[in-house]
């Protein structure tokens, strides 16, 4: 069987994932390892990966699974907001939405993943703001928990996931 590694990674979270798995499947089976492109396509199993953009993968990513046909498929992905199973299981739902018609799922696996300083700063000066959201805090307490992430607890789980897929 030949495979793909497909992945969009904004701060490198995806991409440790990524490369996580390339480690783990046998390198003489592997058509392609990459940012989106065609030439995955002629795999039979794709493991395609993404980073979280406003609950659902980002619009790159979005059209190439659009293109995803017919393909046993592997997903996992990275979320700085939220670290919480059923977020997980929802933003997985929607992706799956974006795969074109005939593809079986075989696996998939997400994680939290640290995000950019800019945005706790963003998140400090929400705090400073008068009237601030109530919130505010969890979030800032959130983006503290996912600096370390993924971390290696996150990627022998990875590994035991595609173990099994």
């Amino acid at each position: 069987m030949t495979y793909a590694i497909v992945y969009s990674s904004r701060t490198g979270n995806t991409e440790q994932l990524a490369r996580t798995i390339q480690k783990e499947l046998p390198a003489e089976g592997c058509l392609y390892f990459g940012g989106p492109d065609e030439a995955a396509l002629a795999a039979d199993r794709l493991y395609i990966g993404f980073w979280t953009d406003k609950g659902c993968c980002d619009e790159e990513l979005a059209a190439f699974l659009a293109k995803v046909t017919h393909k046993e498929v592997f997903l996992f992905g990275t979320a700085g907001f939220g670290s919480q199973p059923a977020y997980f299981q929802a933003v997985l739902g929607r992706v799956k939405e974006k795969l074109g018609a005939g593809c079986t799922v075989t696996g998939s696996f997400m994680c939290q993943g640290k995000m950019p300083q800019a945005v706790r700063r963003r998140y400090e000066a929400m705090l400073a703001a008068p009237g601030h959201a109530p919130n505010v805090e969890a979030m800032i307490e959130n983006f503290d928990r996912a600096l370390s992430h993924p971390d290696a607890a996150d990627l022998e789980q990875l590994t035991q996931v595609v173990e099994r897929a």
